[in-house]
């Protein structure tokens, strides 16, 4: 079977391939009602780690649990630790057990045709933030396989969201207007991407996000309004089982069931908000709140007033991307540009086609409102917004129709390194942010460096950001992957790296030192140091 998955950070989606088709599957909940997508939640119900629809209900019902664990990629690495209830394990094998129960759901309680459950292999394609580092790139891919999936592809979501456009809305693309701005905003996650699209090939020409931007935030916003309406304090909350900050020792969020049936009202609520609703009626039955007592009303100009910050950091993140699109179409046309250009400007400028609004936290009206007032008409929301990155995703998977997509890299890639005899720290910049990934089958983009070593141990700091400041220094959304140890003196190898001084050479004395990067249409970066003279070498993925 060939599938489409969009590993959300609230809510996982599949869409399948069915004969020219692309329909998101619907799964049965413990209630037998029908939704479409699987929670992405994990909990310990009686010391037994489940995950989904199951692990929702025990999670609102009080069992220890794990939520929007896929923000956690964006922080940590795959050996990171997380502890949920008795289960204590890493965050790799976490995502690679929800997604061996998601293999379960699709086979067992989806609306899968049943012709499609008798072909054993799942393959499928795959959706990561635009903004994802290689280590989560990696840990992600990586889940999957373990899973059992074939992963035919590793596609960004608003790239994926642009091949469901031109598969849904072909008449509206045409020679002088043939790119769309994708704005998704996810659970837990916004992308930007602008889109150049023809019936063969999808160029991102350029793409940008935040790692922790989405629903989940304006869940939090009502809960937090909610809170500050009953006047509970922290010892309060604390009374109430419904504590906000604590963390388990594994450094992830934790909270109580309570707060998570209090949080579940809250996303239920803010779902309902329609373009003409005026109030927010809660019952607050998740704080066992007498029979006499009334439903809390929120205004909706009130939470619109609240999470405004919010949206408008989403689409100004668009029109950044629009913007730095027109610097180089300026910059080509021998017009240098600016960064800072208006990105409703730009658009027209650049014929966009649409402003394509897809992700399940774009339901809010006041999403809409805003888009609308910095693009005017272009803004264009998706039929199936929730669904739109998995049907686009299916596409692809779909091997005979989808066109081929060129990814571009939307941060810059590099490490510190010693500058003037070690008097400074400098930003070695060794991929950049623009350049073309690899496609599928393509050979890896290869970067390499050599130089003679100053030190008898390489403590290697590699890092990603969003941007560079005009001296060359990290800036904007800054990812520093762990410390790699290199052992350049032979004397010093089979040693504890980490616990041994770092000591200079004399000058010209160090042996030559060979860095090699190599890039895989996954966007996952391998590193490969070597010393020549005495052929050592160590490979790792970041």
């Amino acid at each position: 079977m060939k599938l489409g998955i969009d590993f959300g950070t609230t809510r996982t989606l599949v869409a399948a391939c069915d004969r020219g088709n692309y329909p998101v599957l619907e799964f049965s909940r413990p209630d037998g009602e029908a939704c479409d997508h699987v929670p992405t939640i994990s909990a310990d119900l009686d010391g037994r780690l489940v995950h989904g629809h199951a692990a929702l209900a025990a999670a609102q019902a009080g069992a220890p649990h794990l939520s929007s664990f896929k923000r956690l990629l964006g922080r940590f690495g795959a050996e990171h630790t997380v502890t949920i209830g008795a289960h204590a394990m890493s965050l790799l094998d976490l995502v690679t057990d929800f997604l061996a129960a998601l293999k379960v759901e699709v086979l067992e309680r989806s609306n899968l045709p049943k012709r499609m459950r008798r072909d054993a292999t799942f393959e499928c394609a795959v959706g990561v933030p635009a903004n994802a580092h290689s280590g989560q790139r990696w840990t992600t891919l990586e889940a999957f396989r373990r899973a059992g999936f074939e992963v035919r592809a590793l596609v960004h979501e608003p790239s994926a969201a642009g091949v469901e456009f031109a598969h849904r809305h072909r008449g509206v693309l045409n020679k002088k207007r043939e790119h769309v701005a994708v704005y998704d905003l996810g659970g837990g996650t916004f992308d930007a991407s602008l889109v150049c699209m023809s019936d063969e090939r999808h160029d991102t020409v350029h793409a940008s996000g935040e790692q922790e931007l989405g629903g989940d935030d304006f869940d939090r916003a009502l809960y937090d309004m909610v809170l500050e309406r009953l006047g509970l304090d922290s010892s309060a909350l604390e009374d109430l089982g419904l504590a906000t900050s604590r963390r388990d020792r594994g450094g992830s969020l934790a909270i109580s069931g309570r707060e998570q049936a209090l949080l579940a009202e809250c996303r239920a609520a803010k779902e309902a908000i329609g373009p003409s609703t005026k109030r927010i009626v809660l019952e607050l039955t998740s704080l066992a709140r007498g029979p006499t007592e009334e439903p809390l009303v929120v205004p909706v100009a009130e939470y619109f007033e609240r999470v405004r910050p919010l949206v408008e950091r989403s689409v100004e993140k668009l029109s950044q991307v629009l913007a730095r699109a027109g610097s180089a179409a300026n910059s080509e046309d021998g017009d240098e540009g600016e960064d800072g250009d208006n990105g409703d400007d730009v658009a027209a400028e650049l014929g966009v086609a649409a402003i394509y609004v897809v992700g399940g936290g774009s339901a809010l009206p006041l999403v809409g409102r805003c888009l609308r007032e910095k693009f005017g008409r272009r803004v264009l929301r998706s039929a199936h917004a929730a669904g739109a990155t998995a049907m686009g995703l299916a596409i692809l998977a779909a091997t005979d129709t989808a066109p081929r997509i060129e990814e571009k890299f939307t941060r810059h890639f590099g490490l510190f390194r010693e500058a003037e005899g070690g008097a400074r720290k400098t930003f070695d910049r060794i991929f950049e942010r623009g350049l073309d990934v690899p496609a599928p089958g393509q050979a890896p983009l290869v970067a390499t460096r050599s130089y003679r070593a100053a030190h008898n141990i390489g403590q290697l700091r590699f890092l990603e950001c969003g941007d560079v400041t005009d001296s060359g220094e990290p800036s904007g959304d800054v990812t520093p992957h762990a410390v790699v140890y290199v052992p350049y003196d032979a004397s010093v190898r089979g040693a504890p790296l980490a616990e041994l001084p770092i000591t200079r050479l004399k000058a010209d004395v160090g042996p030559r030192v060979e860095e090699r990067y190599e890039v895989d249409a996954s966007g996952v970066v391998k590193v490969t140091i070597r010393v020549p003279d005495d052929g050592f070498s160590q490979a790792f993925v970041l």
